[in-house]
């Protein structure tokens, strides 16, 4: 399964779509978005896309009880987790967190797979050794948005292969 994963959008909601859209012409099948969404009129413009969305909050909560009720209306597209999200996606066990600290804490424990955070505005993709032995991705995608970064970006995952590419935002998407 290939998923885009993308964070800190901050109501750039060109930018998040043509990002997303990118993700869905190389094969995504799902969203996972790390946090600072603001608003809804940053995801509206997605659900038309038809991916999934896996979605928590982060620090810019902004409307979280309208991002509740857009969930509630999406038939099962946009799912709104709150502050952060243990999922299941492809046969792997993701969770997603926005703060870079708590997502290498939960990469060291070992219980998931992939781990997914923000924040910082800062991209990085590596394998994080875990206690139980073995090695737990651990992925910050940057900002999608570009803000305080050389660049917007956001990372095109391949889970069955755990292979992540930081990629671009493409003001066209392709």
């Amino acid at each position: 399964m290939i998923v885009c994963i993308v964070s800190d959008s901050h109501d750039r909601g060109p930018l998040l779509t043509a990002a997303v859209n990118e993700a869905k012409s190389l094969g995504a099948a799902a969203v996972l978005h790390c946090g600072d969404i603001i608003g809804t009129n940053t995801l509206r413009p997605l659900l038309d896309l038809g991916l999934p969305i896996h979605a928590i909050h982060g620090n810019n909560i902004g409307d979280f009880v309208t991002l509740g009720h857009m969930a509630a209306e999406s038939a099962g597209l946009l799912q709104y987790h709150g502050s952060e999200a243990s999922i299941e996606l492809g046969g792997r066990r993701i969770f997603l967190v926005h703060y870079p600290h708590l997502g290498h804490g939960m990469a060291c424990a070992g219980d998931h797979d992939l781990v997914c955070c923000g924040h910082s505005h800062e991209p990085e993709i590596r394998r994080q050794p875990n206690v139980r032995g073995g090695h737990t991705w651990l992925v910050n995608p940057g900002t999608v948005a570009g803000l305080g970064a050389p660049q917007a970006t956001w990372v095109l995952g391949d889970l069955a292969a755990m292979r992540f590419t930081l990629r671009p935002v493409r003001a066209g998407g392709a």
